[in-house]
């Protein structure tokens, strides 16, 4: 295809056709080149952050919500910005919608199971197919739904998760494995609308504060009598920061991570009175409209569609592998399967471990768990099931930590502490938060040494830009750790199925999991545990805290990576 018309300069084109079209490309390409320049204000590799629009109705959005962020900022490549970018894409509609019928009904949407047979063999798949309408019963044109499709079988206490495969015209495509002898019924949930997602992005996106936080700093005042005050606080994160109010600031700059923590300066006390941190409320940018799309009758709503009884006879197909439980292995859908309860592994071959097994697993080894209060919960986990295993009164709330037990018979030493902030945790010493990348630095390592690692629920209220940042700066120190200390077990476990608010969604965390598992797939010697479909599949009520035979599973899960036959 010719860049000019024939018509256009014709004796040029007849007579100096080839140069002609040489010339004009190299116009273009100085032209663009410069152009770019202009725009990027000669600073590179800069990236415009979306903006969410400024609604007035909603008077206290400040208009100024955007903020450039670069990729030396997030501390990674521009290469690497680029793979992200492409694994978390989420394909949603371009225009803005401005009537709820317009939006996907989990009423008028339906799943079909593509040539249902009669019955099938342990190990087949079904096929099914999901079409999504809006509240009108017209076909969506574009994709961006978040569906979640199982198989379950309630009297067996089975589960197995499918996955959702999104063709962009309103119909998505699930395959789900036939892993147990017996009966199946297939359920398929309409977690969010590609309408909600379109505008969680956004305000994800957004430096409008969602989660407050608050500072209490303490000390003498003027008179030198001891006063206590209470001022807000949050992350600074690009040019703008997440807030600003207020006779501002007290900043706290992490010399390691560069992270920097605001909080608005104290009528009589100095910024170096700061002693305690705590969660503050919750603010919402949403529109009355867009409060009614993320609401409870169109969010986490089973759809209709084929519940037939499906029969699964037994076959030669073996459900499960002896592969050693390792570093290095894929993490496919499904990853397993529960059966009667018990979670079996389709990666490597997982045990069931008893209290004396756990100890004589964990003998000889130091445990660090970091994280949130789902790596707590495995904390408590071994506090309640491993014999003599003793708490130590570190005077601390327990919620908080850190926390640390101990087995002297068997030398084993428990450690769990929060990842640092943000974090929404009730009041607690400032001294004891500590960023999980500095933690890392201080850990020796050696082959007596597991470290457990978890980051998604309390990031959910942040920029996808700021989780990249503190994933870069954990993956260094993992490195660094694994250089110093090669046989250390390094183990990252992904974030779970929860909350399905406009703060806490399982929509947000599964994108997290995505940039954690990117981000360390080339990093040798580190394991992945993906305890969300874990979660995802099992038939308990989802919540951020898993139940307690979820929690068993899990670690099971995770003593078979270090004690692996």
């Amino acid at each position: 295809m010719s860049i000019l018309p024939s018509t256009t300069f014709p004796g040029l084109i007849d007579r100096y056709k080839a140069p002609a079209i040489c010339l004009l490309l190299l116009f273009l390409w100085t032209t663009m080149t410069t152009v770019w320049k202009f725009l990027d204000g000669g600073q590179g590799n800069k990236i415009q952050l979306p903006m969410p629009q400024p609604y007035s109705q909603i008077t206290h959005i400040r208009t100024n919500l955007s903020s450039t962020i670069s990729v030396h900022d997030m501390g990674i490549s521009e290469e690497e910005w680029d793979r992200l970018q492409k694994a978390f894409y989420w394909p949603t509609s371009d225009q803005e919608i401005t009537e709820l019928n317009q939006s996907t009904s989990p009423f008028h949407t339906t799943f079909s199971i593509v040539g249902l047979n009669e019955n099938y063999k342990v190990g087949e798949k079904i096929h099914v197919i999901i079409t999504a309408r809006d509240h009108n019963n017209n076909l969506k044109s574009h994709g961006g739904d978040f569906f979640q499709a199982k198989l379950f079988n309630l009297n067996l206490k089975a589960g197995v998760l499918g996955k959702v495969v999104d063709h962009r015209n309103g119909m998505y495509a699930v395959d789900l494995l036939l892993p147990w002898e017996g009966q199946a019924q297939v359920s398929v949930r309409l977690i969010h609308s590609s309408e909600v997602v379109r505008f969680l992005k956004k305000y994800r996106e957004s430096s409008f504060p969602r989660r407050h936080y608050n500072g209490y700093f303490e000390g003498p005042g003027p008179d030198g009598v001891m006063i206590s005050e209470k001022v807000e606080c949050n992350l600074k994160w690009g040019p703008v920061g997440s807030w600003i109010k207020g006779k501002c600031c007290c900043e706290y700059k992490d010399v390691k991570t560069g992270t920097v923590w605001q909080c608005e300066r104290p009528k009589k006390l100095s910024c170096d009175y700061w002693v305690y941190h705590e969660q503050g409320e919750v603010e919402s940018p949403l529109t009355p409209f867009e409060k009614q799309l993320i609401s409870g009758k169109y969010t986490n709503v089973q759809i209709p569609g084929d519940t037939q009884i499906i029969n699964i006879l037994p076959s030669t197909a073996v459900m499960g592998t002896t592969e050693r439980c390792r570093a290095g292995l894929t993490t496919p859908v499904p990853v397993g399967f529960y059966f009667g309860d018990v979670w079996k592994s389709l990666v490597c071959n997982t045990q069931r471990f008893s209290p004396p097994q756990m100890t004589n697993c964990l003998k000889q080894k130091i445990l660090y768990l970091n994280g949130d209060s789902t790596t707590r919960q495995w904390f408590e986990f071994f506090q309640s099931n491993v014999p003599d295993l003793k708490t130590i009164n570190l005077h601390v709330d327990s919620k908080n930590g850190p926390l640390m037990a101990v087995e002297l018979k068997n030398n084993i030493i428990i450690h769990w502490r929060p990842h640092g902030l943000p974090l929404q945790f009730r009041k607690m010493p400032v001294a004891d938060v500590h960023y999980l990348s500095n933690e890392i630095d201080y850990i020796t390592g050696g082959p007596h040494v597991v470290l457990v690692f978890t980051i998604f629920a309390h990031l959910d209220f942040h920029p996808m830009t700021f989780f990249i940042n503190k994933v870069a700066r954990v993956r260094q120190a993992v490195i660094e750790l694994l250089k110093r200390a090669p046989q250390t077990t390094v183990i990252i476990k992904s974030g779970n199925t929860g909350y399905k608010d406009e703060f806490v969604n399982d929509w947000y965390s599964m994108q997290l999991n995505t940039v954690m598992k990117e981000m360390f797939s080339d990093v040798k010697g580190v394991i992945y545990l993906d305890v969300w479909q874990m979660t995802s599949c099992h038939y308990s009520r989802e919540y951020i805290h898993p139940t307690g035979i979820i929690i068993a599973n899990e670690i099971d899960l995770l003593l078979s990576y270090i004690c692996p036959v």
